[in-house]
C-alpha cells in the first residue's frame, strides 16, 4: 500500500524546494520506497512527468556530478558559434578597427549598436538575436569605450625646452619677491536661463527649467572673462568683458589687476613676469598685444617679461588649473541669469588650498579688427631673449628707455 498522504507532505516540505536535479532524485527515492506502482503514484503527486523519475532513478545509481552539477554533460543546445561556423568571424570583421570610417565595409563605427550589429548579420545570413551578439563581443574580449586623450600629435622640438625656460625665469622672477601672473580667456558664456553643464542638488523632481534652445539673448548677449592668476599669492583677478575678447581687453584686465591687487601686495616691485598661451588675444604675434603691454609699461615703470607656452600647451598655463577650473567646479548646474550673477559666482570661488578671487565687470567697449602698424611696432621698447624671442621678450618703459 503506498503512503500517498505522506509522500505529499514529505514533497511540500522537502523535495518541492530544491534544484532541478534534487527533485529528480527525491522523486526517484520516494518511487523506489514506495515499490510496485510506484513511479505513477509519485508523478501524480509531484506533477513530475515518468520520464523525469525515471531519469531520477538512473541518477541514484551513479555517484554525484562534479562541481555542483545539476544536468549531465552534453546537456543544453548547442553554441551559436558551433551550429554558425562563421559567425563569429563575420561578427569579428564587422567590428574590428580596421572598419572605422571605411565606406566599404558593411557597417560604419557609428552604428555598432547591438541591434544594427545584429540586423548586419542577419543580413548576411545569420540568425542572432542582440543579446547573443552582447555575450559573443565580450567573449572577444570587446566592450563599449569612450575616446581617451592621449595622443598629443605633432609637438616643437624646443617645447620641452621653452618649459625649462618658463621655469627658470618664474622661479627667477618669485625669488626676487617680483610678481608672477598667468593669463588667459576663459570661454564665452551665453547670459540667460541656458543650461550650465555639471548637476547640484535640488528637491527630488524638481530641477531648474532652462530654454530649450542655446540661442544668443540679444538683450544679454555673452560674457567674457579674463583672467589673472597670481602663482605666488594663489590669488586670481577675473574681468568680465561684454563686447570682444581683444588684447586691449586682456591687457586692461591686467592693468585692473595691478591697480586693484598687484600694487599693494608688491609694492616695491620693478619688473613683472607673464606666462600667457601662444594663440588668442594674447598671442606671440599678435602686434596689439605687444602695444598694448608697451603702454602699461610706460604707466607703470615695470619692466614686462612675457613667456608664451608653445602651439598646443595651453593646458599647462597654472590658471588653466588653478582658477579657471575652480570657476568652472563653483557654478556647476547654475545658469548664468545676468551678467551679475557670472560676477557673484566667480567672486565666490575659493579653495581648501586658500584660492581667493575677486571679479568685476568691464563693460567699456573693444573693438575688433585694429591695424598696428609697423611705424607703431618700430617705436616698441622690447627686445627679445637668446632663446626663442618670439616666445620670449622684455617690454621696458620708454621713459627709462629716453634717460
Amino acid at each position: 500500500m503506498i503512503d500517498r498522504h505522506g509522500i505529499e507532505q514529505r514533497w511540500h516540505a522537502d523535495g518541492s524546494k530544491r534544484d532541478e536535479r534534487g527533485r529528480r532524485v527525491f522523486a526517484a527515492s520516494e518511487a523506489r520506497a514506495a515499490g510496485r506502482g510506484g513511479v505513477s503514484a509519485v508523478s501524480a503527486i509531484t506533477g513530475l512527468a515518468r520520464s523525469t523519475i525515471g531519469r531520477g532513478l538512473k541518477d541514484l545509481d551513479k555517484p554525484s556530478p562534479p562541481n555542483g552539477r545539476v544536468r549531465r554533460e552534453g546537456g543544453g543546445p548547442r553554441l551559436l558559434t558551433e551550429r554558425d561556423p562563421t559567425l563569429l568571424a563575420d561578427l569579428k570583421r564587422l567590428v574590428e578597427p580596421a572598419t572605422l570610417g571605411d565606406p566599404e565595409r558593411p557597417l560604419l563605427w557609428v552604428s555598432k549598436s547591438l541591434d544594427k550589429l545584429a540586423r548586419a548579420l542577419g543580413d548576411m545570413g545569420h540568425t542572432i538575436s542582440p543579446n547573443s551578439v552582447r555575450k559573443l563581443l565580450v567573449g572577444l574580449g570587446f566592450s563599449r569605450q569612450v575616446n581617451r586623450k592621449a595622443d598629443e600629435g605633432a609637438k616643437h622640438p624646443d617645447r620641452d625646452a621653452q618649459f625649462e625656460h618658463i621655469n627658470t625665469r618664474v622661479m627667477t622672477a618669485q625669488a626676487a619677491g617680483e610678481p608672477v601672473i598667468s593669463v588667459d580667456t576663459k570661454k564665452k558664456e551665453l547670459v540667460g536661463a541656458f543650461r550650465n553643464g555639471g548637476s547640484d542638488y535640488h528637491p527630488q523632481g524638481a530641477p531648474l527649467r532652462v530654454k530649450v534652445h542655446d540661442f544668443v539673448d540679444k538683450a544679454l548677449g555673452k560674457v567674457v572673462p579674463y583672467g589673472v592668476y597670481d602663482v605666488a599669492a594663489n590669488q586670481g583677478w577675473v574681468s568680465v568683458g561684454v563686447t570682444a575678447d581683444t588684447a586691449e581687453f586682456a591687457v586692461q584686465s591686467i592693468r585692473t589687476w595691478h591697480q586693484r591687487m598687484g600694487r599693494a601686495r608688491y609694492p616695491k616691485a620693478r619688473a613683472l613676469t607673464i606666462t600667457a598661451d601662444c594663440g588668442g588675444s594674447n598671442g606671440a604675434r599678435v602686434r596689439l598685444w605687444k602695444l598694448e603691454l608697451q603702454k602699461l609699461a610706460d604707466e607703470t615703470g615695470l619692466i614686462i617679461h612675457v613667456h608664451h607656452y608653445p602651439p598646443g600647451t595651453s593646458k599647462w598655463n597654472r590658471i588653466e588649473h588653478r582658477l579657471f577650473c575652480h570657476i568652472t567646479q563653483n557654478w556647476r548646474g547654475r545658469p548664468l541669469t545676468d551678467r551679475l550673477t557670472v560676477v557673484e559666482l566667480i567672486g565666490a570661488t575659493t579653495t581648501n588650498t586658500g584660492l581667493k578671487v575677486e571679479c568685476a565687470l568691464d563693460a567699456n567697449t573693444y573693438q575688433k579688427g585694429v591695424k598696428v602698424s609697423d611705424a607703431d611696432m618700430a617705436c616698441l621698447n622690447i627686445s627679445g631673449d637668446a632663446f626663442h624671442p618670439e616666445w620670449n621678450y622684455t617690454i621696458k618703459p620708454r621713459q627709462a628707455a629716453a634717460v
